[in-house]
């Protein structure tokens, strides 16, 4: 078994602990602070794949920037406990046994052609040698739009920016009139 095999189980491991915390963990804050190390471990796993531009990606706006608005909304909504369990559906459970039973069944059915040597039921070939790096990104977004009838993607990324922003000015919104709201006595 070579390094990087045990170095993957070490970091599946851990984003599977993670994981779980984040789900089993009464407090909100804790929660997210689970997330934020399952967030970092899924750029190591990036960083395995050869793709140490996505990992930066994530890193910055997943365990930075996406992270730091989930813990805003909990303390401001002050919700950092988790303690209404009245509004549990009855259902719920057994819905979240059947997922996992899927989701079990999923890695199974990956894992085992695997270990027994069989070939894989999908077959992808390599990448090309630039794959995933800055500038093979850049060129696909920004760049000239293939000959061969692919699109540009300047337009959609565009469009989420001011989704973005729209996003940032009514939180900045909901928040002035809130505090406005808890000064006032209201």
């Amino acid at each position: 078994m070579n390094l990087e095999w045990v170095f993957f189980l070490a970091l599946a491991a851990i984003a599977i602990l993670a994981a779980l915390g984040m789900l089993l963990s009464r407090n909100a804050v804790h929660a997210a602070l689970f997330l934020v190390v399952n967030f970092a471990v899924v750029a190591l796993f990036y960083l395995l794949l050869n793709a140490p531009f996505i990992a930066m990606v994530q890193v910055t706006v997943y365990a930075g920037a996406i992270m730091v608005l989930f813990l805003f909304v909990i303390m401001l909504l002050g919700a950092e406990r988790l303690n209404d369990e009245s509004r549990s559906l009855p259902a719920q459970g057994y819905l979240a046994w059947i997922a996992a039973g899927v989701v079990a069944l999923t890695i199974v059915m990956v894992v085992y052609p695997t270990i027994v040597g069989a070939p894989m039921p999908i077959s992808v070939g390599a990448p090309p040698a630039d794959f995933g790096s800055p500038a093979a990104i850049g060129l696909l977004m920004y760049g000239q739009v293939p000959a061969e009838g692919g699109i540009s993607y300047v337009l959609p990324f565009e469009v989420t920016s001011l989704l973005l922003l729209v996003g940032m000015i009514g939180a900045v919104v909901l928040t002035r009139d809130a505090i406005t709201r808890r000064r006032d006595g209201r």
